[in-house]
């Protein structure tokens, strides 16, 4: 095998006598040089836009959500809160409240969700910093804060105070006749709006949770769920720290299970990302075979001084498949280079700018992508290389 390495080595860095062989070789290199860094970009591309997609769907979320696993509500004594207090690996947590609800202000409606939030909420969720218009403020007991879709629609502004938002929800009624759904409306003062994406501007109407509580008949200790900013956590650690109260009938959800459609759909699409440029990298790979072709051919008189030194045509095949996987391997280094700094380029001194916008093109370089084109040059190269020297032996017995 060394000695086999050894001659691939040098029919590597040797040019030959023909000049055709020479070129065919220098553009099987480039080849692959092109398409690995083709692959490596890409994938950076997708992962840029995926993350900046995230930033924006996930925008509301906690990084993990214990919810209940049947009913609707939470009930938290005194006893897990004060446990909860205590996790110092849990940064903040909150107890929050939500209800589908109906929005009407004068003439205009709108269907949101109600989110009961306490002071505290902002170290949870840092949803005071989103507020574009108006405040956050301290969120005083009528006072609400909601998106910027909803202002719209609803066509109202902050601190209007002639006129109030008015948060309507059904109502229980077991006297009723005809078991007809009674109406509670109450109206609140619009103090702040906050700007995401279209649609979580178009979801959430943040209101202090004692009047979420009073409006739709909850205890002080019923809630919908409880939110945790625990960014060191797994899911698993924490649910392990959980009080033994909250760790019965209660699911723990981090933001994968939250946004499953999206992170499921990010999944599919940089899997079929990854092989139609797979595919790309498998013709490119052609040309290796073309060159290895090319270069048994122009080295065939070799091959009875080769026999004469004792090389076996067992050997004489793996210099060809290891000159091969030489191609394969530094044109894939070679590219992941290329692509690593073209990727940070545009990191960090952006050229590409999205159509139409200041807006620079996301891009995001990682580890695991490298690695993957990496892999998957080097894989595909060692089985193009083997195809390509299957029947070498016989072209040496043809030599003698």
């Amino acid at each position: 095998m060394w000695i086999a390495f050894r001659i691939a080595w040098r029919y590597f860095f040797t040019k030959s006598k023909q000049t055709v062989i020479n070129r065919i070789n220098a553009i099987a290199v480039v080849v692959v040089v092109v398409s690995s860094a083709a692959l490596l970009i890409v994938l950076s591309a997708f992962s840029g836009l995926k993350e900046f997609g995230v930033s924006f769907t996930s925008g509301l979320d906690p990084d993990f959500k214990l919810v209940p696993q049947q009913g609707k509500t939470i009930v938290l004594d005194s006893f897990s809160a004060a446990a909860l207090d205590q996790l110092k690996a849990v940064t903040a947590w909150a107890p929050v409240l939500e209800e589908k609800v109906f929005l009407s202000f004068e003439s205009k409606n709108q269907v949101a969700y109600l989110k009961g939030v306490p002071p505290n909420y902002p170290e949870t969720i840092p949803v005071d910093s989103l507020v574009v218009v108006g405040e956050w403020g301290t969120m005083g007991r009528a006072e609400t804060v909601l998106g910027y879709g909803l202002a719209s629609a609803l066509g109202l502004g902050v601190f209007d105070y002639d006129s109030f938002l008015n948060i309507t929800v059904p109502e229980d009624n077991p006297n009723a006749l005809l078991q007809r759904t009674r109406l509670k409306t109450q109206a609140v003062f619009v103090v702040g709006l906050y700007r995401i994406s279209d649609d979580l501007d178009k979801k959430y109407v943040y209101t202090p949770i004692a009047f979420a509580q009073e409006l739709l008949r909850y205890s002080p200790d019923q809630f919908s769920a409880l939110e945790f900013r625990a960014p060191s956590l797994s899911k698993e650690t924490l649910r392990q720290k959980l009080p033994p109260a909250l760790q019965k009938n209660y699911r723990l959800l981090d933001q994968n299970d939250l946004n499953a459609a999206f992170y499921k759909m990010l999944k599919t699409e940089n899997l079929a990302v990854y092989l139609i440029f797979t595919l790309v990298l498998i013709i490119a790979l052609f040309n290796v075979v073309g060159a290895l072709l090319m270069m048994i051919v122009d080295k065939r008189p070799q091959f009875s001084i080769y026999q004469a030194m004792g090389l076996t045509p067992h050997q004489i095949r793996q210099v060809f498949f290891l000159l091969g996987c030489l191609i394969s391997f530094w044109g894939g280094i070679v590219g992941v280079l290329l692509a690593s700094g073209i990727v940070l380029l545009q990191y960090f001194f952006p050229f590409i700018y999205v159509p139409g916008t200041a807006i620079a093109y996301p891009v995001l370089w990682e580890a695991s992508n490298a690695g993957l084109v990496l892999i998957t040059v080097f894989v595909l190269g060692t089985f193009a290389s083997f195809w390509a020297t299957r029947k070498v032996w016989q072209v040496s017995r043809q030599a003698n």
